[in-house]
């Protein structure tokens, strides 16, 4: 691998850290050895053919992976300095520093405030002491952080299922929101969206940038471009270059790289 980042981050700046990460679904190996350094406080994308591993790679820093019985994996995988995979580890508790934003918008079946206030409630210590006071601000701060709230206000307690995609996949990065987590994994947020849905949830992602960790796993080569500070190339279940993003798609360093953004195979 070509990281050609500046220079390696210290300690304090890295949110994510592997080292030696493998993976299999049952005897099909998906992850080879994964060394990377994900920068504190930036976003990064994940580019490179379907199947090379950049969903599965997504899905193993909260462990989500796990929900399937035939997955095995080996090394470590730190967040903020953490091991996710030590045995103590409370998977509640890991999955509220690390949220998941999927493909397709999943709100669940509920009105918009409670789509909210449920995520919240579920990890809150005082759950059963939330005063409606207290829920209206929780609500609000949420929405008002996606970009959704002016849009929404006056209609709260509609279905959240009523709301167009873009502003379902708001609101699904809305409910992570309160319970403060540190990353935000985005598997393709964009995919069911339009152009316009595109732009907008692009611009959001600018605006979380400067108080989350955000990685972000895309196709589409311009989104990538446009909003990512560095980017990861994956193929075949390997990291085959990582650098900062302007330097990728204008001065790869790898010929396999240079193939993928040209558009030669994937």
């Amino acid at each position: 691998m070509d990281a050609r980042v500046d220079q390696a981050p210290a300690i304090e700046d890295v949110a994510i850290e592997t080292r030696n990460l493998n993976l299999w679904y049952g005897t099909f190996q998906a992850l080879f050895d994964v060394d990377l350094d994900i920068r504190r406080g930036m976003i990064t994308s994940l580019i490179g053919p379907s199947g090379c591993g950049k969903s599965t790679f997504l899905r193993s820093i909260n462990r989500i992976n796990e929900r399937l019985g035939y997955v095995t994996t080996e090394g470590t995988i730190n967040v903020l300095g953490n091991d996710v995979y030590r045995a103590s580890v409370n998977l509640t508790q890991l999955r509220k520093h690390v949220g998941m934003v999927f493909q397709r918008p999943n709100p669940l079946p509920l009105s918009i405030r409670d789509n909210i206030i449920f995520s919240y409630k579920l990890h809150a210590q005082d759950r059963n002491r939330l005063h409606r006071s207290e829920q209206d601000e929780i609500v609000e701060t949420a929405l008002r952080q996606v970009l959704l709230w002016d849009t929404v206000k006056d209609r709260l307690d509609n279905s959240a299922t009523q709301l167009s995609l873009e502003e379902q996949q708001k609101l699904c990065i809305a409910r992570l929101l309160p319970v403060q987590p540190s990353v935000l994994l985005m598997d393709e947020p964009c995919s069911a969206l339009d152009p316009a849905g595109t732009n907008a949830v692009e611009e959001l992602i600018w605006e979380l940038r400067e108080n989350y960790t955000i990685l972000i796993v895309t196709h589409n080569m311009a989104q990538a471009r446009r909003a990512s500070e560095e980017c990861i190339f994956m193929l075949l279940g390997k990291v085959v270059e990582h650098s900062r993003t302007d330097e990728m798609f204008v001065t790869p360093a790898q010929k396999e790289t240079a193939d993928y953004i040209e558009g030669r195979y994937g």
